[in-house]
């Protein structure tokens, strides 16, 4: 819920302004004179090296509030101040559904290529049913 000029609460969206960058950050100025910082991690949904390359000084933002803190520290982010929209799965979210695939895949081999042998466990060795 959009926030009023006074007040802002955790879970509110508001517009800001950057006011400052650092390597970890950017500070933003909120509606109601009080500034929090969004961490890196959430200025956008993909790898952020360069905080510079996604917003500058001075850009109007949207944000969420994410925390406020009793020491007067406000959390943010941009990334979840964004609509919702269906998010791409990560490479590693995309590695672990290959390789649970292909473990059943590969154990569906093995179950396949014992039963056509007669299954393990016969008791004999394959040669000896020519003696």
């Amino acid at each position: 819920m959009p926030t009023e000029a006074g007040s802002i609460e955790v879970g509110d969206i508001a517009e800001g302004v950057v006011t400052g960058i650092t390597h970890f950050g950017a500070f933003v100025q909120l509606p109601n004179g009080k500034t929090g910082l969004v961490h890196i991690s959430e200025i956008a949904d993909v790898f952020v090296k360069d905080i510079k390359d996604f917003v500058k000084e001075r850009d109007k933002v949207k944000v969420k509030i994410l925390s406020m803190g009793p020491d007067g520290k406000i959390a943010l982010s941009i990334k979840q101040a964004q609509p919702s929209r269906k998010r791409d799965p990560s490479f590693e979210d995309k590695l672990a559904r290959f390789m649970k695939e292909s473990d059943e895949r590969l154990q569906d081999l093995r179950r396949n290529t014992d039963a056509k042998r007669g299954g393990r466990g016969t008791g004999r060795s394959r040669h000896e049913s020519y003696i």
